[in-house]
């Protein structure tokens, strides 16, 4: 592996010089904020636990600040960039600091959200510096859709890394606590500060690790009837299980009934369930529909 040269990452300057030499302006309506700050992405890079043999993808590179201290420690990186410019410019940015490097990289100008396969060997890690917007979806979209991605660290906005890392019975877990869990151990990995993006943002960010369970969740339900229980669940929070899943059973008596067979109180609600206990509640879908059609 060939050493990259001292100041092949971008610093404040060269971030500012970039963007005005492409005529980028970040914007809000794409979550961009770029990082400016090498120590920065260094950091997420060791934190990641990237390894030599390790085949990265990147979902929304930017300039390039992240991927270069990508490429430095990994034997591969694939950057999956949505924006025209952004993508067209990255592989020079990269030949003209990385030249070692350069044939390292392979760039999918797409938006990750409607990516199913990508070019050379399969992804073992993730690392991004995800949108606000869209960070959820994208990082579900990836984990469902690669399942060679054994380690994740996205940096994300603090109350979505809070949100995701949450553990049943805090008031913020939710529906992306449950659904990252069915993939994932999931856990806060650390906090970023706003000065070290260009805008600086107005909110915080944090680190999230999510690490590919080695048994997936036992259950005779798919993932998909799973995540219709959880997300009935939660359309309807402050509901009691029993309630808030009578769309989904049909009835409340039916939803009783699955919640009974599967060991779960219809009292209950759905922030203080593990998602293990939603996955029994679908596999009793059955007795729910049984208890329906026998009310009829």
């Amino acid at each position: 592996m060939s050493s990259p040269t001292p100041d092949a990452l971008l610093g404040p300057a060269d971030v500012r010089e970039l963007a005005a030499a492409l005529g980028v302006r970040p914007t809000k309506q794409r979550g961009q904020n770029f990082v400016i700050d090498a120590n920065t992405v260094r950091r997420i890079v060791r934190t990641a636990g990237v390894r030599p043999e390790d085949v990265v993808v990147e979902v929304g590179p930017g300039l390039g600040s992240l991927t270069l201290a990508l490429l430095e420690a990994a034997d591969r990186v694939t950057a999956v960039e949505i924006d025209d410019v952004l993508a067209a410019a990255l592989p020079a940015t990269i030949a003209a600091r990385m030249p070692g490097r350069a044939d390292r990289i392979a760039l999918v100008h797409s938006d990750a959200l409607h990516v199913t396969e990508l070019p050379g060997p399969a992804p073992t890690a993730l690392v991004a510096n995800l949108p606000y917007n869209v960070a959820v979806p994208v990082l579900l979209h990836m984990l469902d859709t690669f399942p060679g991605i054994e380690r994740t660290l996205v940096m994300v906005q603090s109350e979505v890394a809070d949100r995701l890392a949450a553990a049943p019975g805090s008031k913020v877990y939710g529906v992306p606590s449950v659904k990252a869990n069915w993939y994932a151990e999931v856990k806060r990995a650390g906090a970023i500060g706003r000065n070290v993006f260009w805008p600086a943002p107005n909110v915080d960010s944090g680190l999230v690790s999510l690490v590919r369970r080695a048994e997936p969740v036992k259950t005779t339900a798919t993932k998909g009837e799973v995540f219709a229980v959880v997300d009935a669940a939660f359309a309807q929070r402050r509901k009691t299980l029993r309630a808030a899943l009578a769309g989904w059973a049909g009835s409340a008596a039916a939803a009783e009934a699955a919640l009974v067979a599967a060991g779960v109180s219809p009292q209950a609600r759905g922030e203080s369930l593990t998602v293990e206990e939603f996955a029994r509640i679908a596999e009793h879908k059955e007795i729910a529909e049984h208890k329906e059609s026998g009310n009829q």
